[in-house]
């Protein structure tokens, strides 16, 4: 029976974990403050899992390093690599001792911790074959062979029918050799060619087996608390109902691993899961992952009538699709519970969205899906990136007028990110854009500097949007809605609390709402963080903040 350990990295650097930047959401720990890590339940590796499971003999262990520094009270490590090496280390996994290794990495901002991973987990299990697989191994497996020596072979795309195949193969040496969805150090120094390997029929594989990790280690995941509005305190389990996205926005790598072909689970197949994520696990929201969730608008009603049937509501971190939100679309949704909608707008320009993004949108279609949520009583959560290669400042300041005009109840301005894979990419690197080290971008470190414009102006701007429009301009505060815009706000107090901005306008939401212990703490708390920040009282000069009374 072959042993097989799948191991996730951190989803940011060491730098940016103990050395978080000024926008970022920190987490208090004894030993000070630290980087947020969002840890997502790791979907495709608990794919891989079940799909090997079902199809051969292998015991499977699984560690997530963003859980293990999320638990962590005190840290006390010098490096990620010696968090690594003390638990690889660690009696049981010693006493395992896998055959195989799987790191799992998706963006370009996990790379290097996966070749530290990669160094650890070779010194520590010498004999192990050592795998890697993801949007970094797929799309970065040049610069990973050149800058490491620990790692034997990389799946390119998708990992299942690949994984397995190496599993079950007699001459593993021979497989990876022969099989054109491994990358092999000596198969990209002669040139050779790579493709992927998808299961077209994904109800082969199995319900997931989440008794590999403990649930409960991802009840307390930062993701829904970074939607001011969301459903945070109900018990959410995720779930994918498709593979794939025909689209071609520029910033995506997502189609390097799933390609553009739409793929998806039956829906007696979605019921049975749905089934089983209420009965085993209780779960009341599910968070649907799909790239591309609205790709068929009939299989959506089907999977609305089935959350309807079990009494389960839903959320849907990674945005869907505009166009496809009509007004009998967002009904139904609200029928089901639907809160909050996140709302990928991207751009609030008509040039950038289509001569640049090359996304199917217009800003009409963004302004009529705000305006019927509101109307329906679903908040609206925008998100938005600016500093592409090819936008012009004019063009930013073309989007902050957009948005002024949208009922939004909330914007998530971040900044473009060059994801390895993506054509945004090549853009930058084709033209030299890339400034600094753009494997510590994390859409709030801008690393993007062209003709038009420096990354420090794009990391100002996109703050100053975030502040301007959730903060000084926000709709719900403005209209006389003071108990949705103070949830906002204290929702930010509980992710960043030393936000001042923050601590500002929920102490104006309390004083209109006669909420007067809460309005006093929270006026003491900003003119704390205003008399110790200069960064903040120059914030409050350029906004012009009255005083408080």
């Amino acid at each position: 029976m072959e042993k097989i350990l799948f191991l996730v990295p951190p989803n940011i650097n060491f730098d940016n974990f103990v050395r978080p930047a000024f926008n970022e959401r920190k987490v208090a720990k004894k030993t000070g403050e630290y980087g947020s890590l969002v840890s997502d339940m790791p979907l495709g590796l608990l794919s891989l899992s079940a799909y090997l499971q079902n199809n051969a003999q292998v015991r499977i262990k699984l560690l997530d390093f963003n859980v293990i520094l999320n638990k962590l009270e005190n840290f006390t490590y010098s490096s990620f690599m010696d968090l690594y090496r003390e638990y690889l280390g660690a009696k049981e996994l010693l006493d395992y001792a896998p055959e195989i290794i799987g790191i799992s990495a998706l963006f370009s901002s996990s790379y290097c911790n996966l070749l530290d991973l990669a160094e650890a987990a070779r010194i520590t299990f010498p004999r192990a074959l050592l795998t890697a697989g993801g949007g970094v191994a797929t799309n970065m497996h040049k610069e990973i062979f050149r800058n490491s020596g620990a790692i034997d072979a990389l799946c390119y795309g998708e990992g299942e029918k690949p994984l397995l195949g190496l599993v079950q193969a007699e001459n593993k040496d021979i497989f990876l050799k022969e099989n054109p969805a491994w990358v092999t150090k000596e198969k990209y120094q002669t040139g050779g060619a790579f493709c992927n390997d998808f299961i077209e029929n994904l109800d082969a594989i199995p319900f997931l087996p989440f008794d590999l990790l403990d649930p409960q280690d991802y009840a307390s995941n930062p993701l829904l608390s970074l939607f001011p509005l969301a459903q945070a305190k109900k018990i959410s389990m995720p779930m994918l109902t498709s593979r794939g996205c025909p689209h071609r926005c520029c910033f995506c790598d997502s189609h390097t691993v799933h390609g553009r072909q739409m793929r998806y689970y039956s829906l007696h197949r979605i019921k049975e899961d749905l089934e089983r994520l209420k009965r085993e696990y209780g779960a009341e929201v599910i968070v649907f992952f799909d790239d591309h969730f609205m790709a068929d608008k009939q299989r959506v009603y089907a999977i609305i009538a089935l959350m309807k049937e079990l009494r389960l509501t839903a959320f849907f971190p990674s945005s869907l699709a505009l166009y496809a939100l009509d007004r009998e679309m967002l009904a139904a949704l609200k029928s089901i519970g639907v809160e909050n909608l996140v709302l990928s707008a991207e751009s609030g320009s008509n040039r950038v969205l289509k001569e640049i993004m090359h996304k199917p949108l217009d800003l009409s279609t963004v302004k009529r899906v705000v305006d019927d949520c509101r109307q329906l009583g679903i908040a609206s959560d925008i998100a938005i990136l600016i500093g592409l290669p090819g936008e012009t400042k004019q063009d930013i300041e073309d989007t902050r007028a957009f948005l002024k005009t949208l009922n939004a109840n909330w914007f998530r301005i971040s900044v473009a990110t060059p994801l390895a894979g993506s054509e945004m990419f090549d853009i930058c690197v084709k033209k030299n854009y890339l400034k600094g080290d753009y494997l510590r971008a994390d859409f709030k470190r801008a690393v993007i500097e062209t003709e038009d414009f420096k990354a420090e102006y794009i990391q100002e701007e996109a703050y100053r949007l975030n502040l301007e429009l959730n903060f000084v301009g926000n709709n719900d505060l403005n209209s006389g809605n003071y108990a949705t815009a103070l949830k906002g706000f204290e929702n930010t107090i509980r992710v960043k609390n030393d936000h001042a901005f923050a601590y500002y306008f929920a102490a104006k939401c309390c004083r209109l709402m006669r909420q007067e212990d809460k309005y006093w703490a929270y006026k003491s708390k900003y003119l704390e963080i205003i008399g110790d920040s200069g960064f903040w009282k120059a914030y409050a000069k350029q906004f012009n903040l009255p005083a408080l009374e």
